[in-house]
């Protein structure tokens, strides 16, 4: 059936006569002429899910009642045409990057009709504006929205393309609609500032990993919301820390964050609000994830940023006042200035060298270092029915080596483990608590950067009040520089403990990363030179040269003057003077390192 009404706006108009046309091949139908029933999208979109003025149950009845009016049919059960995309900003995605409403407009030949509550709910600039208007003239299809401008009904009929009104109305309402976004977002980035500046008052959105947001506490003013600790994820950041400093490296803590199926911090706030966890990642394009892990750079990244001295920061530096000093985001910050700069010291110690590889088998990984180079040299697994060997490979290092060495593996890791446990494996270990100092000069540092880039700015400003914005800074930075510059250091005190065990005993109950962390912080090194025909058969230790530097070093000696004196006071004889002699084995050394040394 063709209905004898034209569409064009809001209003209705008589048509001319149909008279002479059949009804069932108008070559008009769906261009010009209305059908009696057409297939409409109901189309629902949130900014943001918990806002209640904007619930999707209100636009679906502002929908249906211009359905209604309009003859369009959104359908019933599996059969609903409908578009909803929940916690989707029309600023930052056009219609066609939504996930369902961009769904449906790949398909228009499934429908006749998209129906929106407002204009803002289907687009807030001109130019996707213009992007849908084009696909609605191209495709033939006609919008509606059910609430305009003043409260009437809007609706642009593309299905005729010989009237352009409906394109330029479009446009010009896009306009508004843009102007309006643009309008609301300077308001809320001028609140946002005028919040940065308030101390304790917390602007919302994610907190930093570690808080979470609170009511303000009446002593300081009741007003808004301020961050707190977040119980669970102090947890977290308390064994990280912990591991960090009992010398796991940042790698094998994210690994047992992961297996204990600890949340990322991203996951953590997901989980908080009751959300999915995952979604899209900032690298390959398209590609959601379930869960977003913890990775070396998520934890360096959290440990080393000031937020958890309860700083508020903003593109990367610290908010300040008029004095320089940094604003306060909380009362109740999670570390102070001593155990921030002391987490820091142990990342920069550990930068270059990474730590531990729980990757890799090989015990002597930065011990074994190539004679003639000096360069490290690296385990290199052979076929099966060959033994691995440590070589040296220069090339990797863009640089050649003129006598390059390798030597079997495992000769090499019995050689050092010999040495290691004959020299200290009857040493007492202990255990060291530092007590933290504190030293001005990381933030001093990091206050005069900050205030060097701000001077790269001199000049610039063409209007005198954002000269006198600029000069106030300065001078806020340079009041903290004069402070910092005031303060003196304290030295950290250490306090050390015996343990009552023996490095034997811990090289017994250890893995190979364990032991070779030993070795790494004993200062172990083994040197080796290139072979000599003949030296297949067994290690002539002519080649290798073991050392040992550190704080092990004394005991190491006073173990060798003991033994030198008890091997002396056995002979009846004074050893020469200046002489050493170097203890051959450890008689408390455990039994199976003992078979170890004597193999």
């Amino acid at each position: 059936m063709v209905a004898s009404t034209l569409v064009k706006g809001s209003s209705r108009q008589p048509l001319p006569s149909t008279a002479g046309m059949e009804e069932t091949s108008n070559p008009l139908a769906g261009t010009v002429y209305e059908t009696e029933t057409l297939r409409g999208v109901r189309c629902v979109r949130l900014s943001v899910l918990t806002d209640e003025t904007t619930s999707p149950e209100r636009q679906r009845e502002a929908d249906d009642i211009a359905a209604a009016a309009l003859g369009i049919d959104f359908g019933e059960g599996d059969q609903l045409r409908e578009a909803v995309d929940l916690d989707v900003s029309a600023s930052e995605f056009g219609p066609f990057d939504r996930p369902e409403l961009g769904g449906w407009l790949a398909r228009p030949d499934d429908f006749d009709a998209l129906v929106w509550w407002r204009f803002d709910r289907a687009i807030r600039s001109m130019a996707h504006m213009h992007e849908l208007a084009k696909w609605a003239k191209e495709h033939r299809k006609m919008l509606v929205f059910a609430e305009g401008i003043g409260g009437g009904r809007l609706v642009f009929d593309f299905r005729n393309p010989m009237d352009p009104m409906s394109e330029l109305m479009m446009l010009m309402l896009a306009f508004a609609a843009q102007v309006e976004s643009q309008s609301i977002k300077d308001r809320v980035l001028g609140a946002m500032a005028a919040i940065r500046k308030m101390p304790l008052r917390w602007r919302g959105s994610r907190p930093p990993y570690g808080y979470m947001p609170a009511l303000m506490p009446a002593e300081h003013g009741g007003v808004g919301w301020t961050l707190v600790p977040d119980p669970d994820a102090v947890k977290v950041i308390e064994r990280i820390v912990r591991e960090l400093l009992e010398g796991k490296t940042v790698s094998a803590i994210a690994v047992g964050l992961n297996a204990d199926g600890i949340p990322s911090p991203r996951d953590h706030w997901a989980a908080k609000k009751g959300r999915k966890t995952g979604g899209k990642t900032g690298g390959v394009k398209g590609l959601v994830k379930d869960a977003f892990l913890w990775t070396p750079a998520v934890i360096t990244r959290m440990l080393r940023n000031a937020t958890l001295l309860g700083w508020k920061m903003h593109k990367g530096n610290p908010v300040r006042d008029s004095e320089g000093n940094p604003i306060m985001a909380t009362s109740q910050p999670i570390m102070t200035r001593e155990e921030f700069d002391r987490i820091g010291a142990v990342l920069d110690e550990r930068s270059i060298e990474n730590g531990d590889r729980k990757d890799t088998e090989a015990l002597l990984l930065r011990v074994i270092h190539c004679d003639a180079c000096g360069g490290r040299m690296y385990l290199n697994k052979q076929e099966s029915k060959q033994q691995p060997t440590y070589k040296c490979n220069p090339y990797s290092r863009g640089f050649r080596c003129q006598k390059s060495a390798n030597i079997r593996g495992d000769w090499a890791d019995k050689f050092v483990t010999a040495e290691f446990l004959r020299l200290i494996g009857s040493v007492q270990t202990t255990h060291v608590v530092t007590i933290p100092g504190y030293d001005p000069e990381p933030e001093l540092r990091a206050t005069l950067a900050e205030f060097e880039e701000h001077q790269e700015q001199r000049g610039r400003q063409k209007s005198k009040h954002a000269a006198r914005a600029w000069q106030e800074r300065a001078d806020a930075l340079d009041t903290r520089i004069a402070d910092l510059e005031s303060r003196e250091k304290t030295e950290p005190q250490r306090i050390v403990t015996p343990t009552g065990r023996t490095f034997a005993d811990e090289w017994a109950e250890k893995d190979t990363a364990g032991r070779r962390t030993m070795l790494v912080e004993a200062g172990v090194r083994l040197d080796v030179r290139r072979g000599t025909p003949g030296g297949w058969r067994k290690l002539d230790t002519r080649r290798v040269t073991f050392t040992m530097s550190g704080e092990l070093d004394p005991a190491a000696e006073a173990l060798a003057g003991e033994a030198s004196a008890l091997e002396s006071e056995a002979r009846g004889d004074s050893p020469t003077k200046g002489a050493s002699v170097c203890l051959v084995e450890s008689a408390t050394v455990a039994e199976p390192v003992r078979e170890l040394v004597a193999a």
